[in-house]
């Protein structure tokens, strides 16, 4: 059985380097290049034509999301390898066709069994990004909000900053947003004093 074929795409050098030389010493594995962004990414898969892609998900010129978008459809799986769980990302990555969702952390061994099983089509998020995503897509409660929503919400009734409450959930300022655009929409409410208030009335502080 030949070997599989894998790119690895990160912005920075070292690091993109140093992945790319521990797969290359796994058995069953052959590095075929490297890119520094997704534009780049792009043009080295449709030369390199790998079975596997590497990809980071913060990046300049182009993300590693939308060059992920760019490359639904073709032949090679690709898989995001990143430093970050936070639920906008990882539910992006999952819309845009991911084969997985990883966090670099993981030792070389584990990279190379999961760069085997992308390639034999199982798709694989890690325990923290699966957390994540099951929050994200939670069922939502009788108020229409999720699950991470309402801890969203607690914070805010407990006059919580954007950056504060980002910091308690592990998320994204952005994604604090996102989450309290669609809280003020769902629950018709103007603003966040009156969403602290919503939350106080149902004791949700």
């Amino acid at each position: 059985m030949s070997d599989v074929r894998v790119v690895v795409v990160d912005d920075q050098q070292l690091i993109r380097e140093s992945i790319a030389a521990l797969l290359d010493l796994q058995p069953g594995i052959t590095v075929v290049g490297t890119a520094g962004d997704g534009r780049d990414a792009v043009a080295l898969v449709a030369e390199a034509d790998p079975d596997v892609v590497l990809m980071d998900v913060r990046m300049p010129v182009v993300d590693g999301i939308e060059a992920l978008g760019l490359l639904r459809g073709g032949r090679a799986r690709v898989v995001m390898l990143t430093t970050f769980d936070d639920e906008e990302y990882v539910v992006r990555a999952l819309k845009a066709g991911a084969s997985g969702y990883l966090l670099k952390d993981r030792p070389a061994v584990e990279l190379a069994a999961a760069v085997r099983l992308a390639h034999s089509g199982v798709v694989q998020f890690d325990p923290a990004a699966a957390a994540r995503l099951a929050s994200a897509l939670g069922t939502p409660r009788p108020d229409g909000l999720t699950e991470r929503e309402v801890d969203v919400l607690r914070l805010l009734a407990d006059g919580r900053t954007n950056r504060e409450i980002a910091g308690r959930l592990h998320v994204s300022e952005g994604t604090v947003k996102n989450h309290v655009s669609r809280i003020l929409g769902r629950l018709g409410l103007r603003d966040r004093t009156q969403a602290a208030v919503y939350a106080r009335d149902r004791g949700l502080r």
